[in-house]
C-alpha cells in the first residue's frame, strides 16, 4: 500500500491525539475529543491513579508485590536445585540387575482402561512464567481501558528508559511487572526524583545492573571478601538514566558514584540482612568515608550518601536537557527541533522535575500538532492499536506476547540497559513489515462481528485515510481482508 503524502491530511488533531500521543482510537472514540484534542489529553492527566494497576482492583488479584515474587522465585530456584541433585544421585534401574526393557515397561492395563502410568501429567508451569504472564495480561488490559492512552505511553517511556531484562533470570523474569508497577506508574506523574529514587533502589534494579556484587574495597566485607567494585549501576545512572552520554562525567565520576553505591542491595533467601527479595542497605559492604562526585563532596553517612548524590544528579541541568531529548525523540521526531528540547529542559528545570507539568508542556508544543505523523509504531504500540481498534482477542497475553517477540519487542527483554530503539527506521525493515502484515492477518480473522471495514477506516482514522488507503480497504474481497489492510495501513502504522 503506498504512503500517504505529507501534507494536511496528516495533521487531523484527532489522529494526532490518538497516534502522537496515545494507543490509537478506538471505534467512538474520535467522538469523544468535542474538538479540543488538547483538552482531552490534559483531562485524562487529571484522572486520580490513572497509571495505576492495583493488585487491590478485583481485576488484578493474581497480581503480586516484587518481594513476594522474588520469595517465590528463589523458592522455586532453590526446589529445581534439590530436584536436580536428587536425580543426579538416583542409580539407572539397570543397577539392581533388572534388564533395562523390562524396567521401561509400565504394567499391563485392563481392556478399555488407561493405566495411569501412561497419563501424562499436565506440565506445570514455572512459578516465573506464571508471575510474568499475569504481569503481561495486566498491562495488556491497561492498555485497552485506557481512554487515549497518553499516561499509558508515558509509562512505557519511563520503563524502557529505566529498563531491566527478564533475560538476566529469573529473578527479574518474576518482578519485572512488579517493577514497573511499583518504581514507575507511582511516579509517571510526579517528581522525576522520586522516580529516580525508587527505580534505583529496587531489587530488580539492583539485581539486574548486579550491584549486590559491588562491595567497597575499604568496607568490612571488602577487607573481609577480598572483593570490589562493581560500576554497573553507577555508569547506567549517569549514563543512560539522568545526565545522559557527552554531559562531562568523567569515569573518576563513575568509580566514585559507584563506591557511594555500595550497600545498596537485595537481601537474600536466607534472610540474613533483611526480608528476603526486599531492598536493604548493607552497611558492611558500604565503602567507608567522603566521596568526590561531579565536583561536589559528599561526606560519609551510610545509605543517606547516595540519597543526597541521586537528588542533585536528578536537578542537574545536563539531566533536564537529556531528558527532554529522549521525551522530544519519543513523542515529535527522531531529531526534535532544538528549540522543543530547549523549552522541555526549561520547564523541567523550572518545575523541579515534575512529570505531569513537562506531560502537558508536551501537549502545548506548537510542533507536536505540526510536524507529521513520520515515527513507525514500535511494536508494542501496534499490538495495543490492534487491539484497541479491532478488539481484545484471546483472553489470556499468549498471542499478544508472540506477536512482541516476532516483531523484535519481546516484553520486558532489551538487548541492553539502554532499552529498545525509538528511532522510526528500527522498526521499519522490509522482514519488520512482512510481519506486521502476518499479525493483522491473524487479528482480522479472530474479529466475529467486523462490521463495516469503511466505516471502521472513519472511527479509526478518520479524515486523515489517503485516497489510496480508503480504494484498498472499499475494493477488498471480504471484511477480513478490509480490516487487515485498514491494520497495515501507513496512517495507522505511524505515530
Amino acid at each position: 500500500m503506498a504512503a500517504p503524502a505529507k501534507g494536511s491530511a496528516l495533521l487531523d488533531p484527532a489522529l494526532i491525539a490518538f497516534n502522537r500521543f496515545g494507543l490509537g482510537a478506538r471505534p467512538g472514540d474520535r467522538d469523544g475529543l468535542a474538538d479540543d484534542p488538547r483538552g482531552y489529553l490534559k483531562a485524562e492527566l487529571r484522572r486520580p491513579d490513572v497509571a495505576m494497576i492495583s493488585p487491590d482492583d478485583p481485576a488484578y488479584t493474581d497480581l503480586e508485590g516484587s518481594t513476594s515474587a522474588i520469595q517465590a522465585s528463589m523458592a522455586a530456584n532453590l526446589q529445581r536445585k534439590l530436584d536436580r541433585e536428587r536425580m543426579a544421585t538416583q542409580q539407572p534401574a539397570t543397577a539392581t540387575g533388572t534388564p533395562a526393557s523390562a524396567s521401561a515397561m509400565p504394567p499391563p492395563a485392563a481392556s478399555g482402561v488407561s493405566s495411569p502410568a501412561a497419563k501424562a501429567k499436565p506440565a506445570v508451569p514455572p512459578v516465573e512464567v506464571t508471575l510474568f504472564r499475569a504481569e503481561a495480561q495486566a498491562r495488556f488490559d491497561k492498555a485497552l481501558r485506557a481512554e487515549a492512552g497518553f499516561v499509558e505511553r508515558l509509562v512505557y517511556f519511563w520503563s524502557n528508559h529505566f529498563c531491566v531484562s527478564v533475560a538476566k533470570g529469573n529473578i527479574v523474569r518474576a518482578s519485572a511487572g512488579a517493577f514497573e508497577r511499583e518504581a514507575i506508574r507511582p511516579f509517571v506523574l510526579g517528581r522525576f526524583a522520586d522516580m529516580l529514587m525508587a527505580v534505583e533502589r529496587h531489587p530488580a534494579m539492583l539485581f539486574y545492573l548486579d550491584n549486590q556484587h559491588s562491595i567497597g574495597p575499604n568496607s568490612r566485607a571488602g577487607k573481609n571478601r577480598q572483593r570490589g567494585l562493581n560500576e554497573n549501576l553507577a555508569r547506567e545512572i549517569l549514563e543512560l538514566h539522568t545526565l545522559g552520554v557527552g554531559s562531562g562525567y568523567s569515569q573518576a565520576d563513575v568509580t566514585s558514584f559507584a563506591r557511594i553505591l555500595t550497600g545498596w542491595t537485595m537481601a537474600g533467601r536466607e534472610g540474613r540482612l533483611g526480608e528476603p527479595g526486599s531492598f536493604v542497605f548493607n552497611a558492611n559492604a558500604h565503602e567507608p568515608g567522603d566521596a568526590m562526585l561531579l565536583g561536589k563532596t559528599y561526606p560519609a553517612g551510610g545509605m543517606g550518601q547516595a540519597e543526597a548524590a541521586l537528588d542533585d544528579i536528578a536537578r542537574h541541568p545536563a539531566t533536564a536537557q537529556h531528558i527532554a531529548t529522549q521525551l522530544a525523540r519519543h513523542f515529535i521526531a527522531d531529531a526534535p527541533p532544538p528549540a522543543v528540547v530547549a523549552r522541555l529542559a526549561k520547564v523541567f528545570i523550572k518545575n523541579d522535575g515534575n512529570l505531569r507539568a513537562l506531560a502537558v508542556a508536551l501537549i502545548d508544543l506548537p510542533e507536536a500538532w505540526s510536524t507529521p505523523l513520520a515515527k513507525m509504531r514500535s511494536p508494542f504500540d501496534y499490538v495495543a492499536a490492534i487491539r484497541r481498534a479491532a478488539g481484545p482477542g484471546p483472553s489470556d497475553p499468549g498471542q499478544s506476547l508472540n506477536w512482541l517477540n516476532a516483531l523484535g519487542e519481546p516484553l520486558w527483554r532489551p538487548p541492553g540497559p539502554n532499552g529498545f530503539s525509538d528511532q522510526a527506521d528500527s522498526w521499519a525493515s522490509a522482514e519488520g513489515m512482512k510481519t506486521r502484515l502476518d499479525i493483522a492477518w491473524q487479528a482480522a480473522r479472530q474479529v466475529k462481528d467486523i462490521g463495516n471495514p469503511n466505516d471502521m477506516l472513519d472511527a479509526v482514522i478518520g479524515p486523515s485515510a489517503s485516497p489510496e488507503t480508503r480504494q484498498a480497504v472499499a475494493r477488498a474481497e471480504s471484511k477480513q481482508q478490509g480490516l487487515a489492510l485498514l491494520l497495515m495501513a501507513p496512517e495507522f502504522q505511524r505515530r
